[in-house]
């Protein structure tokens, strides 16, 4: 049967999202830059490091969302899909190396050596201007995951933690993180603006830094779980088997394996107990049978590999009698 035609509305969607992130996050970054050398913020400049890091990401999620869009071909007969959780593995370490790390020693630089604070205006300008345009990025991200929410009929948090469209997941998580960065430093700058002190600044550069690192550790074990591979979920995986004995001439599903390649891509491998009288004809009617109706109930299910296997054969295998 040939491949069904791949629906792409996700993924230009996905792409939209990352694009509005990465244009924001560049001009973010170097107003930030410019603001914290003029205000001589620690904090500001660890935000900028902070939108750097950003912007990395989000090109490297751009290159994850158009290598993994690539065709099957003979090197590669199972497709490029789980080549986008390798570059968005990368990301996650451009958030690390780029953001946190420089937020923390640049907070431990100011607490330790002190800081001159200078004027604070430009800053607070900058940082109401970032906050409008990552609140504008963030609410883009947010749609679309709560559209997907919606289309699979699950929470919005759930999505969120189980989401194979990693992409998405990162705009969000590393949106919401900027929010609440720019927040930290905006209280940065006012305490120090208040005490006279640079300690401020450099906490908040600190907890910059701390927010970092909680954001890569999470979407780094995200995409880490996918390389490694992940099934389908366990309700997903029962509907499955279902759907499976629902055919004329199968008896049971001894065996079920599925992988997540991507978003809107998942590989089911079975192995199937036929009725010991059916013809070679009719188990071929039957999987193909099965197959359509997986890719009819499960649309993301891509590749369907079914393996006519005996019951008493596969107890055997186990262990166990096979004539009970």
């Amino acid at each position: 049967m040939a491949e069904p035609a791949r629906d792409d509305t996700g993924g230009g969607e996905s792409t939209f999202t990352v694009l509005v992130a990465a244009f924001a996050n560049l001009g973010i970054a170097v107003a930030k830059a410019v603001a914290g050398v003029i205000s001589g913020s620690s904090a500001m400049l660890s935000e900028a490091a902070h939108s750097v890091a950003d912007t990395v990401t989000e090109v490297l999620l751009l290159a994850s969302l158009k290598r993994s869009e690539r065709p099957a071909d003979e090197d590669h007969p199972l497709g490029h899909g789980p080549e986008r959780y390798i570059w968005a593995l990368l990301a996650a370490v451009a958030t690390f190396v780029g953001g946190a790390v420089f937020s923390l020693y640049d907070g431990v630089h100011t607490l330790t050596h002190g800081e001159e604070p200078g004027d604070p205006l430009v800053a607070y300008l900058v940082l109401a201007v970032a906050f409008l345009l990552e609140g504008y990025s963030l609410r883009t991200g947010l749609r679309q995951a709560r559209g997907e929410a919606r289309r699979y009929r699950v929470s919005f948090g759930r999505y969120l933690r189980r989401t194979p469209d990693t992409a998405v997941k990162a705009v969000v998580m590393e949106d919401s993180a900027a929010l609440a960065g720019l927040l930290l430093a905006a209280g940065g700058l006012l305490g120090g603006q208040l005490t006279g002190s640079g300690v401020w600044d450099g906490v908040a550069s600190l907890c910059i830094g701390a927010l970092l690192l909680y954001v890569a550790w999470v979407l780094g074990r995200s995409n880490a779980e996918f390389l490694i591979g992940r099934p389908l979920p366990r309700s997903v995986r029962e509907r499955i088997r279902a759907e499976l004995v629902a055919v004329e001439h199968i008896e049971a599903v001894l065996e079920l394996t599925t992988l997540l390649q991507g978003p809107r891509e998942a590989l089911v491998a079975a192995k199937v107990d036929f009725r010991d009288v059916a013809t070679a004809a009719q188990i071929e009617w039957a999987s193909e049978r099965a197959e359509q109706r997986l890719r009819e109930e499960f649309p993301m299910i891509r590749r369907v590999y079914l393996d006519p296997t005996p019951g008493f054969a596969q107890r055997r295998s186990e262990g166990l009698n096979p004539w009970p």
